[in-house]
């Protein structure tokens, strides 16, 4: 009997938070655009989809739930379509060597062997040299909000709703003002002890500058809706607090600064530490 008839194997749905670019149709090469306007045609919905997912099995035996097909979130704003392509291949390898190069524990060793991290190296490289405009429009994070997306915008752009039976909490702005705002926080940062900070925020920057001036960015707080009441929903301000912190930071309060952005990392210290129940 095939060792891989032993594997059972069950779907298990971490929680993420994401972080996406919408770009307008326009923005996408004339042949890209067209698939991307019969999928909004045929999909006949704004919103975000709900993944097929079928299952690889390695020949190691490690099964791994990926997406089926490729398709991509659309939002319509201000009369116009805004395209996120999901990219599932490029992400998907991206993640595989991201995981290879993080602090190795005991065991790693089996889930992503070298060989297959050599291969997924090699493919990466040929899809970029394929398409070097083909970038990840999606950033993703399980269990918690890295604080360093708030930087990108402000209350006002914080929308909370019902959707579906299930409260859902997000952000939207455009690049545009999202870049503004990061570029703006890196200067006072790098004069703090919050310098460390800022470099990942200047890769942020990095990231918005490789799309169209137009896009608009999203910060989805998605499945980590679950594993929050209504009034921490409610209460929650994140991208205003951080601002706020910036803000007295340039203003040298710094025990100010100091007692918002404490508050804000132990907001979601404890929403992350669901991750040690799971």
């Amino acid at each position: 009997m095939d060792r891989r008839e032993h594997i059972h194997c069950s779907l298990i749905v971490v929680p993420c938070a994401e972080l996406r670019v919408f770009q307008p149709l326009d923005a996408f090469p004339a042949e890209e655009r067209a698939r991307w306007e019969r999928y909004i045609v045929e999909a006949r919905h704004v919103g975000p989809g709900r993944g097929r997912y079928r299952q690889r099995v390695t020949p190691e035996g490690l099964g791994i739930m990926v997406e089926a097909g490729e398709g991509a979130e659309v939002r319509l704003v201000g009369g116009t379509y805004f395209v996120c392509p999901w990219r599932t291949r490029l992400r998907v390898l991206a993640g595989i060597l991201a995981f290879r190069e993080a602090a190795p524990f005991e065991g790693s060793e089996g889930f992503i062997p070298k060989r297959l991290a050599r291969r997924a190296g090699k493919e990466l490289s040929r899809l970029r040299r394929r398409d070097p405009a083909a970038i990840s429009c999606i950033m993703q994070s399980p269990w918690h909000v890295p604080v360093r997306w708030f930087v990108l915008f402000s209350d006002a752009e914080r929308r909370l709703a019902e959707e579906d039976g299930r409260f859902r909490l997000r952000y939207l702005s455009t690049v545009k003002r999202a870049r503004r705002r990061a570029e703006r926080a890196i200067p006072v940062l790098r004069n703090t002890d919050l310098g460390p900070i800022a470099g990942v925020i200047v890769e942020l920057v990095e990231w918005l500058s490789a799309f169209d001036p137009r896009a608009v960015v999203e910060l989805d707080y998605g499945g980590l809706c679950d594993l929050m009441t209504w009034d921490e929903l409610d209460d929650d301000h994140s991208a205003r607090d951080i601002q706020e912190a910036i803000g007295a930071l340039s203003s040298d309060q710094i025990p100010r600064s100091a007692q918002l952005y404490r508050s804000l990392v132990g907001r979601w210290a404890e929403v992350r530490s669901h991750e040690a129940l799971n």
